[in-house]
């Protein structure tokens, strides 16, 4: 019911229109993206108090919210609001027939007017231990002869504030809005809310807020879960036909010649099983006209480089181009010397005469110099260089292409969306191919990718041992750089990863300390003096940055002191030992990348997880880490540890942020909500049926600042 003389409002009337809503407080809501009633239909609670659970005093425990009643029996003498904004309590002693306990306020104008001396109220809060004692910080409270109002709410949402917010104005507005919910229409089509069993909007909305029992809260929670996800899924879909298959131009058919074993002989190594089945997929994709839009997976080291090579033979014997878009210049290089070596003593049909040339590789990355770069985009425009490697900086306007077939990017989630856009349109409608040596969950790849093919190469090389990770204390540093001297008396060479640049960035306050790069640095190069220790970090320049790989891959620098952004790529065999500090404030992706590190060549080698911490959720992760080595089963966990955005960047992705559905605890939903859009772009393309139009005006409010995702 509305609250008394409020007026009955409709889902897109101003929050402004409601009672308590002045400019400061539209201010706060508009900052959180609340500007209409639906707006705030839609801001779901963050969790629930079930007010049901009442208890004595005497039955209260530290951590457990409850409901309990008692009578005042002393305050504080200081009225809580004479502290003008400093953290001074205003305290209240409540007892009842088995115990007492202290109620503490902070800057909580008013209250000493309210709980008077002599009075009883019910009140509703988490104890804690504070000052060597049971204490209620903040508890909800109302008169006992007022306490029915309770029943009636008996599970209170509890909502996320911002500065200017309290529980009790959310609580109020929704009441008010909530009879708003009524007016809107059913937006969901109906044959899908038959199949998935679900209760409409008006119901759910009401329950989701106010439930009246746990029932009614599941069925609104696994409506509004489902309604997000087929939305977002939907509209994914949509956007990567072209809004309705407005896309379906063909692209190109590749030669069916040379087989795989023609490309297999130019190599020192055999393909692995996954290898081939992969390289099959791929080739199966080139030789239609449907462009190919595939995405290869693989965990460090298992040969998705291989697999890249394939493809660009094939295209290349084709008479097309073929480009590959790294993310740092030093994996550019790697990528280049690869091809130049395995193609070294290839020759291709060239387009403008009968005769046969030496397959050219060009490389173009910022460090190129102006005539350089201007010899070779002239050979690009002509058609003389078959492959183009390089970074970002293969996205310049003025670069143009005579046949581009093929476009490979390593490394995916490291570029933006309109960055591959970009690549792909100097193309007419080349294939594609991304790759990633991050491992993303069938979860998330199902949300992430909707429509595009997903080849994984789950089989690592024959030979290759297993890296030894181990997790210790910070108590036991010494021995851990006693193992990294052992290597490096060895020949070997060493990282250590810091995840901060300097002492500076960590916090007073923080409980943990946490090591810096720098500070690292120091240390190390004093006890390493006969060893060359190197730094490398994010505000290192960029041409410093290439310097130092270099010559720690030529192995002049020994020990490499670093943040992260020697995660992704680096491929350097006598790196035997990584040791990673902090490692509580990784997530565990992030630290089976840096473990990828190692472990390149044929020596054994090692990593060594510092833990600082003795949480359960760090001893969780580095226990994850020492027992596998499955980089997909370290990405399930890591997504149900630290969500998708955290994960994966999906905001880079063009995905929106999500009200109330989470793609790691909903995964089972995801499945069955991919199989209904499908279906329902399948019968509506363009989604342009009566039936489906609230349905699309929904896709297009999610998807406003999403134009194109591409791959």
């Amino acid at each position: 019911m509305p609250i008394d003389g409020a007026k009955v409002m409709t889902p897109d009337s101003s929050v402004s229109s409601l009672k308590g809503v002045g400019p400061k407080k539209a201010a706060s809501l508009a900052a959180v993206g609340i500007k209409t009633v639906e707006n705030l239909l839609y801001s779901f609670p963050r969790t629930y108090e079930d007010r049901r659970k009442k208890v004595k005093i005497a039955g209260l425990s530290a951590g457990e919210a409850a409901g309990f009643e008692g009578k005042v029996l002393s305050v504080s003498g200081k009225p809580a609001y004479v502290a003008r904004g400093r953290r001074i309590p205003f305290t209240v002693l409540v007892g009842d027939d088995t115990g007492a306990v202290e109620l503490v306020f902070f800057n909580a104008r008013y209250i000493d007017r309210l709980l008077l001396p002599g009075r009883s109220f019910r009140f509703f809060g988490t104890p804690r231990v504070g000052a060597g004692r049971l204490q209620v910080i903040h508890p909800d409270f109302a008169r006992s002869e007022d306490a029915a109002t309770w029943a009636d709410r008996p599970i209170m949402p509890v909502y996320s504030l911002t500065a200017g917010l309290t529980q009790k104005d959310m609580r109020a507005w929704h009441e008010t809005a909530l009879p708003a919910a009524a007016s809107l229409r059913e937006y969901l089509p109906a044959d899908i809310m038959a199949r998935a069993r679900l209760c409409d909007i008006a119901y759910a909305l009401a329950n989701i807020h106010f439930p009246t029992e746990r029932e009614a809260l599941s069925a609104a929670k696994y409506r509004l879960i489902f309604e997000e996800l087929l939305l977002l899924q939907t509209g994914l879909m949509w956007l990567k036909t072209g809004r309705g298959g407005q896309t379906a131009e063909k692209g190109i058919r590749f030669q069916k010649n040379p087989p795989l074993s023609s490309f297999e002989k130019l190599l020192s190594y055999a393909l692995t099983g996954a290898q081939r089945r992969t390289v099959g997929e791929i080739y199966a994709d080139m030789e239609t006209e449907r462009p190919m839009n595939r995405l290869v997976q693989g965990d460090v080291g298992s040969g998705k480089t291989a697999v890249a090579m394939a493809a660009i033979w094939k295209a290349v014997h084709s008479g097309f181009q073929a480009v590959m878009m790294a993310p740092t210049e030093i994996l550019a290089k790697q990528h280049y010397a690869e091809l130049t070596t395995v193609f070294a003593d290839v020759s291709v049909g060239d387009n403008a005469s009968s005769g046969n040339r030496p397959l050219r590789v060009a490389l173009l990355t910022a460090g190129v110099k102006s005539a350089e770069r201007k010899e070779i985009l002239a050979a690009l425009a002509v058609g003389e260089i078959d492959i183009a490697v390089g970074t970002h900086a293969l996205l310049q306007p003025d670069i143009a292409f005579a046949r581009l077939g093929l476009v490979i990017t390593d490394e995916q989630h490291r570029f933006g969306v309109n960055q591959r856009i970009t690549l792909t349109k100097k193309g007419g409608r080349p294939d594609v191919l991304v790759m990633t040596a991050t491992p993303i969950p069938r979860s998330l790849a199902l949300i992430l990718y909707g429509d595009l093919d997903i080849s994984l190469i789950d089989e690592m090389p024959p030979g290759r041992k297993r890296i030894v990770t181990k997790a210790v204390s910070s108590g036991k540093r010494g021995k851990v750089y006693a193992l990294l001297e052992d290597e490096l008396r060895k020949g070997r060479q060493a990282y250590v990863v810091a995840p901060l640049i300097e002492d500076g960035e960590n916090s007073d306050d923080a409980p943990i300390p946490v090591r810096s790069a720098e500070s690292l640095y120091e240390e190390l190069k004093a006890r390493f003096r006969d060893y060359r220790v190197a730094l490398l970090h994010g505000n290192v320049k960029q041409y410093e940055k290439n310097r130092v790989m270099s010559e720690y891959n030529d192995g002049e620098i020994q020990v490499l002191v670093s943040t992260v952004v020697i995660e992704v790529g680096v491929n350097v065999p006598n790196a035997t030992v990584m040791v990673v500090e902090n490692a509580e404030r990784f997530g565990l992706a992030q630290l089976h990348q840096l473990r990828g590190r190692v472990g390149r060549g044929g020596e054994q080698s090692y990593c060594v997880l510092v833990v600082n911490s003795e949480s359960k959720d760090a001893v969780a992760r580095a226990r994850t880490l020492v027992e596998t080595d499955d980089g997909f089963e370290i990405a399930e966990k890591d997504l149900s540890m630290r969500g998708a955005g955290e994960l994966f960047g999906v905001r880079q992705h063009g995905i929106p942020n999500l009200r109330i559905a989470d793609l790691a605890r909903h995964a089972h939903i995801v499945s069955r909500v991919r199989d209904e859009a499908s279906a329902l772009l399948a019968s509506d393309p363009c989604l342009k049926q009566p039936q489906n139009a609230d349905f699309r005006r929904r896709i297009d409010a999610m998807f406003l600042d999403v134009s194109d995702l591409g791959i």
